[in-house]
């Protein structure tokens, strides 16, 4: 599994940006591809888990969603991640 940190800024595109992008992650799970995701408590950022075999995968789904590129949301950082049990 791969975690996916991003950090937000409050800018008027990043909210505008986040309705198609919520329909993305539904999709996504439905998919099986995403695990979990979530906004931190502060709305300072989000994580998302990807249930994927490698960090090809991730950028896959990156490239693939505009709201990585929305002004407003920046990708902190990707990791691999071996949860002990799901």
């Amino acid at each position: 599994m791969w975690i996916l940190e991003l950090a937000f800024s409050p800018t008027d595109e990043r909210l505008a940006a986040r309705p198609a992008h919520r329909e993305r992650l539904a999709a996504l799970r439905e998919a099986g591809t995403v695990y979990l995701a979530g906004p931190l408590a502060d709305d300072s950022g989000a994580v998302i888990v990807f249930d994927v075999g490698d960090r090809a995968a991730v950028d896959e789904v990156i490239a693939q969603d505009p709201y990585y590129r929305t002004p407003g949301v920046r990708v902190s950082g990707v990791r691999e991640w071996r949860p002990l049990w799901s």
